[in-house]
């Protein structure tokens, strides 16, 4: 006989969990103590959102569900933001909640809310545990549910008394899914649709940024030869080094990559997910291109995307399949890639300006100079993040962590630190605005007790950059969006980090350099001059028209 919590425990150790992330309380104490006697380790933070983060990020960078757990009631509540994050993000995570017992109530309603019901729209599965003998059944069920496509996040709830009760019943073992292929008749229309366009471009959504894709989605472009670009949550699915690369959709329009897609007869969407903003505008131009949707669940159909064709199955075997089809045959007009090297230039246009405070160019570059091609950089969310993905070019899959999908601010130290634990051996940088960090600047706290080798990279305006330069586009006055700011150099020392204050655009580059040399936690704040924002994204791609009409 083995209680429920060691139950559970020993369902998530099945499942190859080695670590759990959260702040526990009264509810959980069954699990703490089994947890203390397991293989997995409790990763203790200092607020659940992050620990929610930090779990999706697990999900995102593996493929397997990172797991968080929290108490019952407002424990339980700020988890809400990071199930949202993962539920839109499709990351796959595992939220443990506790509750009071289920089989009494001596504290009558004290810190009871409906948490199921507050998870049921922010989850694929959400199920309170009324039954030990039910846990090693429903702990595979969510890891199953969790992973399979669209990958997201699931809720268990687990009340104290269930926690406590006794059962004898056997782990159930996980086994392999085959995912669905596509229709034979599909791919072969698809490959008729490619093999009849003189411009088509590729197109790399979100869905097909999963870490079991990198082979089959490199080794497409390069039998096709078809130039390529990414969404937001696309970048680095293939290699951003490659001659193929014309660019990352950061706008949904005007920018410089529209050129090409402008240009383009046929788009090959593969894995686009219309949770991200759009990265083109469909049905604005007559005779614009045909759209060819593969993904793993059918389109979305939306205003601003709604394809002629779709291929419905696992991607890396549709585009195995379809390279076998079109490998060797296509010979695709040059234009596309005759634009490629005027895009490129202009969206690098001023990256070495010694301009201070530094310009999100400037910004970009020298982080860019100073992380190796596997190091990873995570955004939190601001205005910077449109400057990282159109200028931040990626030579590894995974290596450029931004939130285009609930874009919510607070998660980029979070997802860094659990980079850095993914992956010990590498550089991982996290990229905050001021206002984004100090909404979870308290895990600093966290890193330095993890002994974590991680540098922050703090972008100082004082204030909400992007809504202020929102509000300036609208031409509304300038109101409501500025705050001051801690001594970030003595406030990173408090935590036991090392902080450091760039004073000019040259020592940006060498401070990182150095901090990242030294290792262990560090913070580096910087001034940003957000004046390029209003100068290129209104004046300058304002007045932009695109050198090639569509045709």
């Amino acid at each position: 006989m083995a209680k429920g919590s060691d139950l559970l425990v020993a369902a998530l150790e099945n499942e190859g969990v080695d670590r759990i992330f959260g702040i526990p309380g009264e509810e959980n104490l069954d699990v703490v103590e089994s947890l203390r006697q397991s293989t997995i380790e409790l990763v203790l933070t200092r607020h659940e959102q992050a620990a929610a983060f930090m779990a999706a990020t697990h999900g995102r960078l593996t493929g397997r569900p990172g797991v968080c757990i929290s108490t019952l009631g407002p424990g339980a509540l700020n988890f809400t933001t990071g199930a949202a994050y993962a539920h839109l993000g499709a990351m796959p995570m595992l939220m443990i909640t506790g509750q009071k017992p289920i089989m009494s109530a001596r504290q009558a309603r004290f810190q009871i809310v409906d948490v199921i019901a507050a998870m049921r729209p922010l989850t694929k599965m959400t199920r309170q545990i009324v039954s030990a003998a039910s846990i090693p059944t429903i702990v595979r069920d969510a890891f199953r549910v969790a992973t399979e496509e669209r990958p997201g996040p699931v809720h268990l709830e687990l009340p104290e008394d269930i926690a406590a009760e006794e059962a004898d019943v056997a782990l159930v073992p996980s086994h392999p899914i085959d995912r669905p292929v596509a229709n034979p008749a599909a791919i072969e229309r698809a490959a008729a649709m490619i093999l009849k366009a003189k411009r088509p471009l590729i197109m790399i959504g979100a869905a097909g940024n999963r870490p079991r894709l990198v082979e089959p989605l490199s080794d497409f472009v390069r039998r096709t030869r078809i130039p390529f670009f990414n969404t937001q949550m696309g970048k680095g699915a293939v290699t951003g080094g490659s001659n193929l690369y014309i660019g990352t959709a950061a706008l949904s329009e005007r920018d410089y990559v529209h050129e090409a897609i402008d240009s383009a007869d046929l788009i090959v969407s593969i894995g686009h997910d219309t949770v991200e903003k759009p990265p083109f505008l469909m049905g604005r131009v007559a005779g614009g291109p045909r759209v060819i949707h593969v993904g793993y669940v059918s389109a979305s159909v939306e205003q601003v995307f709604h394809p002629d064709a779709e291929v419905v199955g696992d991607i890396g075997t549709t585009v195995t399949a379809l390279a076998d089809r079109l490998g060797g045959r296509l010979d695709p007009d040059s234009a596309l890639l005759d634009m490629r090297q005027h895009i490129l230039a202009r969206i690098n246009d001023r990256a070495e300006e010694d301009r201070f405070p530094v310009t999100p160019q400037r910004l970009v570059h020298d982080v860019r100079a100073v992380m190796p091609e596997d190091g990873i950089a995570c955004l939190d969310n601001g205005m910077y993040k449109i400057w990282f993905a159109r200028n931040y070019r990626t030579h590894v899959a995974n290596t450029l962590l931004l939130d285009n999908a609930l874009a919510t601010m607070g998660a980029g130290l979070p997802s860094a630190m659990m980079a850095k634990l993914v992956h010990p051996e590498r550089r991982v940088l996290a990229v905050c605005g001021d206002g984004g960090f100090m909404m979870n600047n308290q895990e600093l706290e966290t890193a330095v007790r993890l002994n974590l080798d991680l540098v922050v990279l703090v972008l100082d305006d004082r204030a909400y950059g992007m809504i202020r330069w929102k509000q300036a586009v609208d031409r509304f006055p300038d109101y409501g969006m500025t705050f001051g700011n801690p001594d970030f150099v003595a406030y990173a020392e408090s935590y036991g980090a090392k902080g450091h204050r760039v004073t000019s655009a040259d020592a940006l580059a060498p401070t990182l350099e150095a901090a990242f040399a030294a290792g262990g936690v560090h913070l580096v704040a910087v001034p940003v001059d957000y004046s390029e924002n209003t100068r290129v994204l209104v004046e300058e791609l304002g007045g932009h028209v695109p050198q090639v009409e569509p045709g």
